[in-house]
C-alpha cells in the first residue's frame, strides 16, 4: 500500500500532517528505512541535549523518544483490532498522562534504541502479515474513523514530525 492509495476517510484530518509527512512512499518500505535510520538519528543527539526542553512546561528530547515508542504501540494496537474486525470503538489517550510516568529521562540513548527497534520490527511483522484488502479496513479509535493502513502510515508520520521537532527545536 503507498499513501496514495489512502482515502481522505481513512484517517480523522488532525492525521493529514503526518501522512502528508512521509509523501507517496510504500508502506513495508517506509517502515524498513525508518528503522534502519532513526537509531543512527537517535545515536546522532548529543548527551547534553537529551534532557533537555526547549522551554518551560515541554517535554525533554528522551520524553519525545519514549513518547513515539509508546504512540507506536498504541497505532499498532489498534490495526491489530482492525484487522481483525473488532469493531468495539477504541478511546483515544492521554499522551500528556504518560509522559511523566514514563520515566524517559533515566534512559539512555542505547536503551531507547533497543526498545524502538524491537517495537519497530514488531509493527513491521504485523504489517507484513496483513493482505492488501485488510489494509483498507477501518475501525473507530478516538470517536473517529481510521483504516488499518493509515495507522501504519500515521506511526511513520508522527516519528516524522517529531524527528523534525527535535532538529528545530531541541537541537539549536
Amino acid at each position: 500500500m503507498k499513501t496514495s492509495d489512502l482515502k481522505s476517510g481513512d484517517y480523522h484530518s488532525f492525521y493529514k500532517p503526518y501522512i502528508d509527512a512521509v509523501g507517496d512512499e510504500d508502506l513495508l518500505n517506509l517502515l524498513k528505512k525508518q528503522k534502519e535510520n532513526f537509531p543512527q538519528f537517535i545515536m546522532s543527539l548529543p548527551d547534553e541535549k537529551l534532557q533537555f526542553a526547549y522551554e518551560e512546561g515541554k517535554w525533554t528530547v528522551l520524553e519525545v523518544l519514549v513518547h513515539l515508542l509508546d504512540s507506536e504501540r498504541v497505532f499498532q494496537y489498534r490495526a491489530l483490532r482492525f484487522a481483525r474486525m473488532d469493531q468495539t470503538p477504541l478511546p483515544g489517550f492521554d499522551q500528556d498522562t504518560y509522559v511523566p510516568h514514563s520515566m524517559a529521562n533515566s534512559r539512555t540513548k542505547e536503551d531507547v534504541i533497543r526498545e524502538y527497534r524491537a517495537v519497530r520490527e514488531s509493527t513491521i511483522l504485523l504489517f507484513e502479515s496483513l493482505p492488501e484488502k485488510v489494509l483498507k479496513q477501518a475501525g473507530t479509535a478516538s470517536n473517529f474513523k481510521m483504516s488499518v493502513g493509515a495507522l501504519g502510515f500515521i506511526c511513520c508520520g508522527h516519528q516524522k514530525h517529531h524527528r523534525n521537532i527535535i532538529r528545530e527545536r531541541y537541537l539549536i
